[in-house]
């Protein structure tokens, strides 16, 4: 009988650049701190086996159930979707529909994974599209939640409040802060800039009353790593650019340094002296830091890691699949959304 602080993760080990080597791995140093984890793990049994037996102190916390076939990370969403009953990612995904699994965690082609997600675990009541949804870090005291990543190119109003009640519960169980603030992006902080969705949007988020959140306006795209806000929404065009404007400005900024500190014998003494503060630099902008990523809407957990990421940032993304589990994010969303529609005086929204 599993203790209420035990979640069991449905694992698609052949997911990511990796595949079963880092998996395997991260799930190890995952349960080295954290021993109430338990792991339900898909894919090629041989591989999986191979490497679970280079960690003997997973075997009593893993399942391993065999997958005849994987998803390929340039394979499209329709044709995966059709191969999602005996693939690695559909089956971790079936196991929460079924209630063999909590959550599920991928770090492998993230088209499949939403459209096969919202094929087994269909979209929460009162909500039309996921989001894909994630912590980026800032200068403040905790980084920010944002949504939608690029999931939806287009949003409409309706769209983005659920995104705003969405985050917000989101902010509340993964960064444990009771009244996140809430901001939409814009190219202006004033009232009458962005399109009509976003005024539109805007207006009704100030106008309800509600605890969730504390809804603070408009905030532009150079005050996203300020820490101004807990919760950033925006439709999934926006937020892609914006997401990869940060990694490549993060990218720049590290070669950049590195470039510098190597031009001249007293750049390189200079690194010397600096090399504690450049170590913590690097560490704060590593992706595997950060990493892990929800469709949230969707009646289930499923959380997508970097296809990238090494052993650490995988480890990160299984505690974070934990903590959403532990926090009852799904019943917590849907509580909130009925809260907030019958306070929300817009009735279009409420339709």
């Amino acid at each position: 009988m599993m203790s209420k602080d035990q979640a069991l993760i449905a694992v698609d080990a052949m997911g990511g650049d990796g595949g079963p080597r880092v998996v395997i791995a991260a799930l190890a140093l995952a349960l080295s701190t954290d021993p109430d984890l338990r792991f339900r793990v898909y894919g090629d049994e041989a591989l999986v086996r191979a490497q679970m037996d280079l960690f003997p102190e997973l075997a009593p916390a893993c399942t391993i159930c065999p997958a005849p076939d994987v998803i390929s990370g340039e394979e499209k969403p329709s044709l995966a979707l059709r191969r999602a009953r005996n693939s690695s990612m559909g089956m971790a995904i079936s196991a929460v529909k079924s209630g063999e699994a909590d959550a599920a965690l991928s770090a492998g082609n993230t088209g499949a994974l939403m459209a096969i997600a919202k094929f087994y675990l269909r979209m929460m009541q009162g909500i039309e599209r996921p989001a894909l949804t994630s912590i980026l870090p800032t200068l403040g005291k905790n980084g920010v939640v944002m949504l939608d990543l690029g999931a939806n190119t287009e949003c409409g109003m309706r769209n983005l409040v659920q995104f705003a009640v969405m985050g917000a519960v989101y902010a509340q169980s993964a960064m444990g802060i009771p009244r996140p603030r809430l901001s939409l992006l814009n190219i202006g902080t004033e009232e009458m800039k962005g399109t009509e969705d976003l005024r539109a949007a805007a207006a009704l988020l100030r106008q309800t009353e509600q605890t969730a959140f504390q809804y603070t306006g408009f905030i532009e795209s150079d005050r996203i790593g300020q820490g101004d806000a807990d919760v950033i929404v925006t439709d999934g065009f926006s937020g892609n650019i914006a997401l990869k404007t940060i990694e490549g400005t993060a990218r720049f900024i590290t070669n950049l340094l590195r470039r510098a500190f190597s031009s001249s014998l007293r750049s390189k003494l200079g690194f010397l002296l600096a090399k504690p503060a450049f170590r913590l630099f690097r560490v704060y902008l590593d992706p595997n830091n950060h990493n892990g990523a929800i469709f949230l809407g969707l009646n289930g957990i499923v959380v997508k890691s970097h296809g990238n990421a090494n052993v650490s940032g995988v480890a990160q993304a299984v505690h974070l699949t934990a903590k959403l589990v532990r926090s009852n994010l799904v019943n917590c969303i849907a509580a909130d959304l009925d809260m907030f529609f019958s306070k929300a005086s817009n009735k279009e929204l409420q339709a």
